[in-house]
């Protein structure tokens, strides 16, 4: 599996409880944190739920 570096971009301010517990279930705490994963189907299914968070890019 290649890995991923994710990286969260925007606030979860006034956003939904799922779109909070996935990026949660990512690793990420604040704006600028960043976080290497396997991309593995789960977690690309997160990425893809929240893609709009964060910053994806491959390593």
């Amino acid at each position: 599996m290649a890995k991923i570096k994710v990286t969260q971009v925007k606030s979860t301010i006034d956003r939904s409880k799922r779109q909070k517990a996935t990026i949660q279930a990512l690793g990420l705490r604040r704006i600028n944190h960043s976080v290497v994963h396997e991309g593995t189907p789960q977690i690309l299914g997160m990425v893809a739920k929240v893609n709009h968070l964060i910053k994806v890019e491959q390593l």
